[in-house]
């Protein structure tokens, strides 16, 4: 159902004006959406490996950089990153401090203002700004990106009963009032094993890393595939040695119908050539993955061909992406979107929801909000839903077999 607080209709000309409000959502069942923008076909993997971004980087920290604003709105909203962090981090954190800004401005007179804080990659620097940022009177907080930094921020937030929206992809950090926008691995399980089901794929072997990453995945597979009326009568975890697992499964593989493969691009390639090795026919089986199967290796290997994944129908980040080399002459980090949609929310929330806008009972409506990347919801749990597409491995890419859906089922 969805709440009462939202309306029942989209406002014409509510979200975003000229070229850019004719790709805006409007309203979807009652609840407010967010731009249909759409960028180039950038790894997924590259950025969004689930737990790449749990720990602060290695090197050290340039000097943390100055506090600034953007926009000059009423509603006071936090954005802490990692700006002065070393390498990749920081120049991720430069990418979503610009894509948070661009929504800014591609919102139709917003009435908010951005309170940008630098967190210096460090769970200390992530308390300091977010104190900060509360002194200073923000109402929700969007960030911070490392999962070690999540807590010390949300001990703040807590103090002053404000929520916050963080990049993280470790849900063991999500939890009351804590938010997690980002691409999560149990929603591609959830989508792949949902459509492997419904095309009649249901005795799945699987292969996993013996990483955190893993172990979330198994969870959520092991969990997934008896609730579509299937069974998995393989599952094995693999670490440095591949061989010996996927001998293990290549000899059950005449009792499955399907082979779950979950990893980033490296290393379901080396899977594969296991798998192959091992004296595994990949063509007679139907080959299931993630949203990190999104990868040039992956679309360039023979035995992958066909293979089946979930992630974020590219057409959302493609749009997105031209947008952003025009504003900044450069190419965004696939996560890049998540700081916009993060922005274009609470603007909309702002604008919608009078004094509960930023409510846990307004975060979690069922219905959920739609990003560039799709439809998105927030469990109870601060754990996130995706509406994700089903995408096919080919020579030239990730081709959609399988769009994302248009709302969310109960």
């Amino acid at each position: 159902m969805v709440g009462p607080r939202f309306p029942k209709s989209p406002v014409p000309g509510s979200l975003m004006s000229g070229a850019t409000r004719r790709s805006a959502l409007g309203l979807l069942l009652g609840t407010p959406l967010l731009s249909a923008c759409a960028g180039v076909q950038q790894s997924l993997s590259q950025f969004s490996n689930p737990f790449s971004n749990s720990t602060p980087p290695a090197q050290p920290a340039g000097p943390p950089q100055q506090a600034t604003t953007a926009g000059t709105g009423g509603v006071k909203v936090a954005v802490i990153l990692p700006l002065s962090a070393a390498g990749n981090a920081g120049l991720a954190a430069q990418s979503m401090r610009n894509a948070a800004e661009m929504a800014l401005a591609e919102f139709q007179n917003p009435n908010i203002q951005l309170l940008i804080k630098d967190d210096n990659g460090s769970p200390q620097g992530a308390q300091g700004a977010a104190q900060q940022a509360v002194d200073e009177g923000a109402e929700i907080i969007l960030g911070p990106l490392f999962a070690q930094s999540v807590p010390a921020v949300a001990q703040v937030a807590r103090t002053r009963g404000i929520s916050v929206m963080a990049f993280s992809t470790d849900s063991s950090i999500a939890g009351r009032g804590v938010y997690l926008l980002s691409f999560l691995p149990e929603s591609d399980v959830n989508r792949i094993v949902e459509y492997s089901a419904s095309i009649g794929k249901r005795s799945v072997a699987v292969l996993v890393p013996d990483n955190a990453y893993g172990n979330v995945v198994e969870a959520a597979v092991k969990a997934a595939v008896p609730r579509r009326g299937g069974r998995i009568v393989a599952f094995e975890k693999y670490g440095a040695d591949r061989a010996t697992p996927a001998r293990t499964v290549a000899q059950q593989l005449g009792s499955a119908d399907a082979l779950f493969i979950a990893d980033d691009g490296d290393a379901v390639v080396t899977v594969a050539d296991a798998m192959t090795a091992a004296g595994a026919n990949l063509r007679n089986i139907q080959l299931l993955g993630t949203g990190l199967w999104d990868n040039p290796r992956v679309y360039a290997n023979a035995s992958l061909q066909g293979g089946l994944y979930a992630a974020p129908d590219p057409a959302g980040f493609r749009a997105f992406s031209g947008r952003y080399r025009t504003k900044y002459g450069a190419e965004p980090i696939r996560t890049a979107t998540l700081a916009y949609d993060a922005v274009a929310l609470v603007a909309a929330l702002a604008r919608t929801q009078g004094t509960t806008r930023f409510s846990s009972d307004v975060l979690t409506n069922p219905s959920g909000f739609a990003g560039i990347d799709g439809l998105f919801r927030f469990r109870a749990d601060g754990t996130n839903e995706r509406g994700l597409a089903v995408m096919k491995v080919t020579q030239g890419g990730g081709v959609a077999v399988a769009g994302s859906p248009k709302s969310f089922g109960a």
